[in-house]
């Protein structure tokens, strides 16, 4: 069993829960009630899932959508700095185990930048995961500078998670099983990350780090079509947007546990940029581990991408 860092662990903080429990109105009540179990575990629980995967050290991050959910800048700040608070007493229990990313209102962008700042210069925090868009505005917004400028001084990776469309497709339409996780978060996450790239983000923050799940959101299946069809619509970036996608995002594994995405996002990015994930609670972190450990790569890759780009990204 190879040692792991998880990238995307997620967990509720007691100022959260009432944004999170709308997202479950259609999970059946035992597997919410379960989940909420684990996401408010902070011991026995998670550490024993823990070591059965090989997880050396996790990397907590509070389940969507948190304040992204919040209209009211201010109340969403708040809460944002109190679950700070309180994840760092839950990691400062077990600084062996636990790292953490910041939560983030970026409804304030002068705060958010300073929330960020603090989370990582005072509470020892890992980088940032943002849940999506924020009713309806993404990352790559100019009100935002001030939150990139700092994410970029301070070396801090920004890791986008899923969330609801503010529409949903009506591509999906009678076909329920298609929303959510199955399809719909993958085009709205990597859709996100596009526009980082084709707005020129990277050419304004080129040392901005970004992280991608689920083996980075079908992007590094594509990199191809993109740089052709930046060509085609006359896109002005200083680099191919396969470039950016190379050089600013990192991905991990969570929730994609097969060898063939695997191959892809290793050779169409570098075996540096690849990190595990096992997208606790909500995929079988045992399931994810043994993936790793069993994958057919060879014994170095395997350890780069358990442990030693994590290690080297996050400063660990």
């Amino acid at each position: 069993m190879v040692k792991k860092i998880a990238l995307e662990e997620h967990v509720l903080t007691p100022g959260l829960i009432d944004y999170w429990r709308p997202t479950m109105t259609e999970v059946p009540p035992a597997l919410t009630a379960d989940l909420f179990k684990r996401l408010t575990d902070f011991g026995d629980l998670r550490l024993e899932t823990m070591d059965k995967s090989g997880i050396a050290r996790a990397v907590l991050s509070v389940s969507g959508p948190g304040v992204q959910a919040e209209r009211d800048a201010a109340v969403a700040t708040r809460k944002a700095r109190e679950s700070n608070d309180f994840l760092a007493v839950e990691i400062q229990k077990r600084p062996d185990r636990y790292a953490g990313f910041a939560h983030i209102a970026v409804q304030d962008p002068k705060s958010a930048a300073d929330e960020l700042e603090r989370c990582v210069r005072d509470l020892g925090f890992k980088g940032a995961m943002i849940n999506g868009h924020t009713h309806g505005q993404y990352l790559d917004h100019p009100s935002l500078a001030p939150f990139w400028e700092r994410a970029e001084a301070l070396d801090a990776v920004v890791y986008i998670h899923p969330t609801d469309p503010i529409t949903p497709a009506p591509v999906l339409d009678g076909v329920p099983a298609l929303r959510r996780a199955t399809w719909e978060w993958g085009f709205e996450t990597g859709s996100h990350a596009l526009r980082l790239v084709f707005s020129g983000l990277f050419d304004r923050y080129p040392k901005a780090k970004v992280a991608l799940g689920h083996m980075g959101e079908t992007l590094p299946y594509l990199l191809w079509r993109f740089d052709s069809r930046a060509k085609l619509y006359n896109v002005k970036l200083a680099k191919p947007p396969s470039q950016y996608i190379k050089d600013n995002i990192v991905v991990t594994v969570s929730g994609v546990f097969a060898a063939e995405p695997l191959r892809c996002a290793v050779d169409a990015l570098g075996r540096d940029k690849v990190m595990f994930g096992a997208d606790y609670p909500f995929e079988d972190a045992i399931e994810a581990g043994h993936f790793l450990d069993t994958v057919p790569i060879e014994e170095s890759l395997r350890e780069d991408i358990a442990y030693n780009n994590a290690a080297k990204l996050l400063n660990i």
